[in-house]
């Protein structure tokens, strides 16, 4: 089995292949929203910046965090050739991505004006944001479903189904998005909210092809579910990575969305201006997610066989990578700002605000990479501990370091020196957790190897 005896490096790239595509299509279809709903004015665009958050800490809950524990647990029971168990999960997995997605989406529905308001929003951006996000949460559970049965294939080592279903949805969603924003013939202009509708349409039609797939003879699983076995152990397999994962997933957003309230002390067209330039900084996490994916596969399958050393040298093999690539985008983000930002808006202000923070902050990116593709690892381990306790600092360190900015009066380059700050110690903690034994540690502090 390639996972358990194949070359690393070669594997990880030969499977993170398809998984790049699938995220970065994923990541596409959001950029191609924004892109149109850019054409609506910078109220809209700031209103979407607002709903920005909360819509990417959906998806890496239910894609990376839960979605994570969902692979890692599948992964682990190949491994270990409990291929029942496996097959039971699919069923396990999708029930807690869509309770808790139904959690997540009454949350938003009912608190999304007194949040987006909090966050800095008014006037015309913020009637925008809740317009944009009322359509959105209405229909959050594909985005649920769709990612719980993703992460079911992923773990299974295969990552071309969902890579494929997710690519060909987003050429769908190039003429679908400005159809229903702009309108065309009988069909009336829905402006922001068809943005909202032409992305749900893409995971109605997602989520469909990928249980078509899991019911098909070209699946290794075989969930039925007149025979599942439901156990409250499965369900705990998946929360004990995923649960913890979340935690994590949260404090990330929180980072950012805590960035978003922070910008809009300075006024509607620098929440802009950052919103639009930390979606580059979201771009990374599906990028990343592209090798991750693909890690904890690598990684949970390793264990669960016992091989721990490989484990590790995939995980720093995966670090490798991800660092090289992310510092390569910070970089150039940091050299040539202007074409990434003119792709949404031409405002000046949203244009000076947005290059301060991809100067500050984009040199800075290779260690969210390393960071980031250490917690995917982790997952794959089942050792979260301290990716949880990187996310915690990143956050704190991004909320007091952008207060004193403000009240020392640093103004936006304070804010944003806070984050990169944040994004360093986060990638530096989970890289020394890993360095010095955390995965194969006891609780008593021993080794258990």
């Amino acid at each position: 089995m390639r996972l358990l005896e194949g070359p690393i490096a070669p594997t990880l790239l030969r499977m993170s292949a398809p998984n790049m595509l699938v995220m970065v299509s994923q990541a596409a279809a959001g950029l191609i929203e924004t892109w149109f709903i850019g054409r609506l004015g910078t109220d809209a665009l700031a209103g979407m910046a607002l709903v920005f958050p909360l819509v990417m800490l959906m998806q890496m809950l239910s894609a990376g965090a839960l979605g994570g524990g969902i692979s890692s647990s599948i992964a682990r029971a190949l491994g270990a050739r409990r291929r029942a168990d496996a097959d039971d999960l699919v069923w396990h997995a999708l029930a807690v991505n869509l309770f808790i997605g139904a959690v997540f989406t009454l949350a938003l529905l009912g608190g999304g004006r007194a949040l987006y308001t909090r966050m800095g929003g008014s006037g015309a951006a913020l009637e925008a944001a809740l317009t944009y996000s009322n359509w959105v949460f209405a229909g959050a559970l594909l985005v649920w479903a769709f990612n719980a049965l993703a992460s079911v294939i992923r773990g299974t080592g295969n990552m071309a189904v969902p890579a494929w279903v997710t690519f060909i949805g987003t050429l769908a969603l190039v003429p679908m998005s400005p159809l229903l924003i702009f309108g065309w013939g009988p069909l009336p202009a829905l402006g922001i909210a068809g943005g909202a509708l032409a992305l749900l349409m893409f995971y109605a039609g997602g989520l469909l092809a990928l249980a078509i797939y899991l019911r098909s003879p070209s699946s290794l699983l075989r969930p039925a579910l007149a025979s599942v076995r439901w156990r409250l152990a499965l369900f705990g397999d998946i929360l004990r990575v995923g649960a913890v994962a979340s935690i994590s997933t949260v404090s990330t957003n929180l980072a950012i969305a805590l960035a978003t309230a922070l910008s809009a002390t300075f006024g509607v067209a620098a929440v802009a201006g950052y919103g639009t330039a930390s979606r580059l900084e979201y771009l990374l996490v599906p990028l990343v997610f592209g090798l991750g994916g693909p890690l904890v596969a690598m990684v949970g399958t390793c264990v669960g066989a016992g091989l721990r050393d490989r484990a590790l040298r995939a995980a720093w093999v995966g670090a490798a990578i991800a660092f090289g690539v992310t510092e390569a985008i910070g970089l150039a983000a940091a050299l040539f700002p202007r074409p990434w930002l003119s792709l949404f808006d031409h405002d000046p202000a949203m244009l000076a605000a947005g290059t301060q923070y991809l100067r500050i902050v984009g040199p800075f990116y290779g260690f969210f990479g390393l960071g980031l593709v250490l917690y995917f690892a982790s997952q794959g381990a089942g050792r979260l501990l301290w990716p949880v306790i990187g996310n915690a600092a990143r956050l704190a360190i991004a909320a007091a370091g952008g207060l004193l900015a403000i009240h020392a009066g640093w103004g936006l380059n304070g804010v944003f020196a806070a984050q990169a700050a944040a994004i360093v110690a986060y990638g530096l903690v989970n890289a020394g957790a890993v360095a010095l034994g955390a995965w194969f540690t006891t609780e008593e502090g021993k080794s258990s190897s």
